[in-house]
């Protein structure tokens, strides 16, 4: 008997009495991004050998590293920042003495979009999302006694990533520590901001600019240093499906590095400093498949459109971020259970990087305790659960490979889609990106409006409770304080000199010169974000996003 004719067999003579009694819970079953589910394969309907390969090696479907998590574990990376950055110093170092292996810097507001701390426009702002970090100083208290030779840092910043990176650097330099030994990220993806986030400053082609001259420096002066973190995080947070996080990140992806060929890089000597940011979600098998798929594609896009000859070059590294976006007021224990499945959905998928979310973050800013409970999560995976020990420890499942396959050709469809459009950059322009996570997002809303998607405590299993958790409260002392460093350091520094640095970052801004240099050499004399946002404001302008968007 033929496999086909075993499954046939087995339909017909132990399943179908059971329908007859007792029923499936749906007619279909389909993931989140509307991929229906069999609800059987076999080894003879799918082709997985020939997709899988090795770990370590091209289309790294099983994993980027040879040994993965048998050598060491993802870094543990907790984001992180409130307040004031000595706030932020203290809870950096209390995660790293629980345990933590990398640092995530989340910044406030003004931070993101470019203004110090006694702008106007922040009033209000300072400190309450993120670390406020107006200056050098700032910069200095938030990683005082923190080795930056030792520790990895990721920091989330975007369109002001290249002058808080210069910060970065000079902060190591006093400690001692060279830009060529430092490690970390800086997010640096400015296209996901005119998607889905909206903390960008400047119109797409200098911030373009600002990130290939970001490529250029660190290529030459801190190889170890991943240049930018091409997100899809934000884009699933904003209601897109599986599919689309990955398709959109990817197609970001290809524009980032044509815009690096297009300014003179070869794609071999910047390539391996990419690093990507991917949410995980509930799904778990999807998520897992996800994780997969795109690190196939992207293998395949680096060879094949990029002609990227270093196996380097086409290794897609990720960091991953559980999923804000699922996580309830209601019921706040109930995340706890949330972020475990996709924090081990990340693990299973191969992640390099790992931040869990805390309990109460639908509410305000995780206390300690919280943060502590959601590290304990990756920890309680990697030394109890077993599933480190492995490398790839669900390929083959049928329904995994079936799922991974899915997600690749569906999000190639969508890359095709957009480079027929002219890429991802005109895709934003005109609003297709948006227009298909807006569609998503309303979808699975009135699904869950309808009962279709079950919310656990939300739109099911309803409990009347009254919240008892623990609050983290920002004081708003700490903006008076940040404007009064302010007025100190400027009366304190060097006005000619401040002065003749800004008329060299002008002339540097009007015409090609890379401004890295230029801004490392104006925050080290104490020159501010703001001052140096506000003078390329007024040259470049400020980006304005279509009113139909």
């Amino acid at each position: 008997m033929t496999p086909e004719e075993q499954k046939k067999n087995w339909e017909e003579r132990t399943l179908e009495p059971i329908l007859k009694k007792f029923p499936e819970r749906k007619e279909e079953f389909h993931t989140s991004s509307d991929i229906p589910l069999p609800r059987l394969l076999t080894p003879q309907e799918l082709d997985y050998a020939a997709k899988l390969g090795f770990p370590g090696e091209y289309p790294f479907t099983r994993g980027v590293q040879p040994s993965m998590y048998r050598g060491r574990f993802w870094t543990m990376r907790q984001y992180a920042g409130y307040a004031t950055a000595e706030e932020s110093n203290r809870r950096y170092r209390y995660l790293l003495e629980q345990g933590q292996t990398g640092l995530s810097v989340a910044f406030d507001l003004p931070t993101q979009i470019g203004y110090d701390a006694n702008d106007p426009i922040a009033l209000g702002e300072v400190g309450k999302v993120g670390v406020s970090i107006s200056s050098l100083e700032d910069m200095a208290v938030l990683f005082d006694q923190i080795p930056l030779g030792k520790v990895s840092t990721s920091m989330t910043i975007n369109a002001p990533a290249s002058i808080l990176l210069a910060m970065y650097i000079v902060v190591a330099k006093r400690q001692g520590v060279e830009p060529r030994q430092l490690r970390g990220t800086v997010q640096n993806d400015i296209l996901k901001e005119y998607i889905a986030r909206g903390t960008y400053i400047f119109p797409p082609a200098p911030s373009m600019r600002l990130i290939t001259d970001v490529f250029r420096y660190c290529q030459r002066e801190a190889p170890r240093w991943n240049t930018i973190s091409i997100s899809g995080y934000h884009i699933r947070e904003a209601g897109s499906t599986a599919v689309q996080e990955a398709a959109f990140t990817l197609a970001n992806g290809i524009a980032y590095v044509q815009a690096a060929i297009d300014a003179g890089l070869d794609v071999d000597s910047f390539a391996s400093q990419l690093s990507f940011f991917f949410n995980a979600h509930n799904n778990f098998l999807e998520e897992v498949a996800k994780f997969r798929a795109a690190r196939r594609m992207w293998a395949r896009i680096m060879r094949e459109r990029f002609n990227a000859q270093d196996p380097r070059s086409w290794m897609l590294r990720f960091h991953t971020q559980t999923a804000g976006s699922t996580l309830t007021a209601q019921q706040p224990e109930n995340n706890v259970v949330r972020v475990a499945l996709q924090a081990l959905a990340a693990v299973m998928g191969g992640t390099q990087s790992l931040h869990t979310n805390s309990m109460d973050e639908a509410l305000w800013l995780p206390t300690e305790r919280a943060v502590r409970v959601a590290l304990r999560t990756q920890q309680i995976i990697a030394h109890e659960s077993g599933v480190a020990d492995s490398i790839d420890p669900l390929a083959g499942s049928y329904v995994l490979e079936y799922l991974t396959d899915e997600i690749e050709q569906r999000a190639e469809e969508y890359i095709r889609k957009i480079d027929d459009l002219g890429g991802a950059l005109a895709a934003i322009e005109n609003g297709f990106i948006q227009g298909e996570i807006q569609s998503a997002a309303y979808d699975f809303q009135r699904a869950v409006e309808r009962g279709d998607e079950i919310v656990v405590g939300v739109n099911a299993f309803q409990v009347d409770e009254s919240l008892e958790l623990e609050r983290l409260k920002v004081d708003p002392a700490i903006e008076e304080g940040q404007r009064q460093r302010l007025s100190d350091l400027r009366r304190g520094r060097d006005a000619t000199r401040v002065s003749e640095l800004l008329g060299w970052l002008e002339n540097a801004a009007r015409g090609q010169d890379n401004l890295m240099p230029v801004f490392i050499e104006c925050v080290e004399n104490h020159i501010t974000l703001g001052e140096i946002c506000g003078l390329l404001r007024r040259l470049w302008g400020e980006y304005r996003p279509p009113a139909w968007i």
